[in-house]
């Protein structure tokens, strides 16, 4: 599997009787979900936090004073993954040639809102 960093727009729905990604804009291309796959939630790396690392008294970045870090807020950053079967129209075109669908995996992060393309298997 490819890995991307690339903000995408999602179209949420119901796909194979799972509520999440229907559709989705990537580069310019309209790709249209065919089946959920899997679908988790990650923590961030907390372990690496500015707060950990003072308590533990390793050199990390500092964030300075007033800034708000800290461990518990670190502990609350979320994102969803979606692993997605999807492909730009039908599965077969009217030429009974496959349309070159792939599976990709999206990333929801709840801390901004928005919507990322980190994968792709095509």
């Amino acid at each position: 599997m490819r890995r991307y960093d690339d903000p995408v727009d999602v179209r949420k729905g119901w796909v194979t009787g799972v509520e999440g990604p229907e559709q989705f804009l990537w580069r310019g291309r309209l790709w249209k979900v065919r089946a959920v796959l899997a679908h988790w939630v990650e923590t961030s790396p907390w372990w690496q936090s500015p707060g950990v690392q003072a308590v533990i008294g390793s050199d990390g970045p500092d964030d300075g004073p007033g800034t708000g870090g800290g461990v518990a807020q670190d502990l609350v950053v979320e994102r969803e993954l979606w692993r997605v079967e999807a492909g730009r129209g039908r599965a077969v075109g009217a030429d009974g040639v496959p349309d070159g669908g792939g599976v990709f995996d999206l990333s929801f992060d709840w801390s901004n809102g928005r919507w990322q393309l980190v994968g792709c298997a095509d």
